[in-house]
C-alpha cells in the first residue's frame, strides 16, 4: 500500500477561532499541506499566522462579518469553526448560574457557528465538493454539570451539524464535528479557575496538579490531549481519504467518551 497522502495542494480553508489554541493548531496544519489558508478571530493584528493568505478581524456573532469575510475570501474549500466560550462559573449545581449567564455562551458556540455555516453553504454547494468542520466537546455528549450553558450549547451544535451534514450531502459536501477532551487551551484553564473560586483556600489546587487528578479520573489513557491531534484530524477529514465520513462527532479525548 502507497504512503498516505493528504493531496490538499492549493486547496482553499478558512479557520475561524485561529488565534490561538486548537484553532491555531489547525491552521497551521493546513498550512504545512500547501492550502491556501485564511484565519478570522477577534483578534490577529496581535497573533498573525505568517503563513496565512489572510488573517482577518471580526466579530462570529456579527453575521454581517462573517459575510463580509466570505465575500473576501470568495471561492472556500473547507471551513472549520474553532471558536468557542465558557460561563466563567462552576454550574454545578446548575442553579448556581443565572439564566442571564447562558446567553452569550449560546451565542458564540452555537448561533454563531450557524452564522458562518450560512454565510458560506452557497459556496460549498457551488463548488459541489469540500467540507465543513465544528469544534465541539465532550461535555456535549455527557451533559457535563462544569458549565451547563456550554455544555447545552455544544450539543446544540452537535445536533446542528447532523442537521447540515444531510443537508449538505446531496451537494457532495461533508460535515463533522471533532471533540477535545482535556487540552491545555485558555478555555480548559478557565474551567479551573471557576472552579477554584468555589472551594475554601486550602482545599484548591493549581493548574497542574487539578489538570492531572481529573485526566486519572475521567480518561483511561491517562494523559492530555494536545492541539496538533486535532490539526492532524482535521486535515484527514478535509482529505479523499475521509470522502465517506460524514455528520460523525470524532472525539479525541484520551476514551473519556465511549458510547457502547
Amino acid at each position: 500500500m502507497p504512503a498516505m497522502q493528504m493531496n490538499l495542494d492549493g486547496q482553499k480553508v478558512v479557520v475561524f477561532g485561529a488565534a490561538r489554541g486548537i484553532g491555531r493548531a489547525i491552521a497551521e496544519g493546513f498550512a504545512a499541506e500547501r492550502c491556501r489558508v485564511w484565519v478570522f478571530d477577534r483578534d490577529t493584528q496581535s497573533s498573525p499566522l505568517p503563513a496565512a493568505q489572510g488573517n482577518l478581524t471580526g466579530d462570529v456573532t456579527s453575521y454581517d462579518d462573517v459575510r463580509a469575510a466570505a465575500a473576501e475570501i470568495g471561492d472556500v474549500d473547507h471551513v472549520i469553526y474553532c471558536v468557542g466560550v465558557g460561563s466563567g462559573k462552576f454550574g454545578f449545581p446548575f442553579w448556581n448560574l443565572e439564566p442571564a449567564d447562558w446567553a452569550r455562551v449560546l451565542e458564540i458556540n452555537l448561533t454563531a457557528a450557524v452564522n458562518v455555516a450560512h454565510a458560506f453553504a452557497p459556496k460549498l454547494i457551488a463548488n459541489g465538493r469540500g467540507s465543513m468542520l465544528f469544534l465541539v466537546s465532550v461535555a456535549g455528549q455527557i451533559g457535563s454539570q462544569t458549565d451547563p450553558p456550554y455544555s447545552a450549547a455544544k450539543a446544540g451544535l452537535i445536533n446542528f451539524m447532523q442537521c447540515a451534514a444531510k443537508d449538505f450531502a446531496p451537494h457532495g459536501v461533508r460535515v463533522n464535528a471533532l471533540s477535545p477532551g482535556m487540552v491545555q487551551t485558555s478555555l480548559n484553564e478557565a474551567v479551573w479557575k471557576a472552579g477554584q473560586a468555589n472551594l475554601p483556600p486550602e482545599q484548591r489546587q493549581d493548574y497542574a496538579t487539578w489538570g492531572g487528578e481529573k485526566i486519572r479520573k475521567v480518561s483511561p489513557l491517562g494523559r492530555w490531549q494536545t492541539p496538533p491531534e486535532y490539526a492532524a484530524m482535521a486535515v484527514y477529514l478535509a482529505s479523499e481519504h475521509a470522502r465517506n465520513i460524514t455528520g460523525q462527532t470524532i472525539n479525541i479525548d484520551g476514551g473519556q467518551v465511549m458510547h457502547s
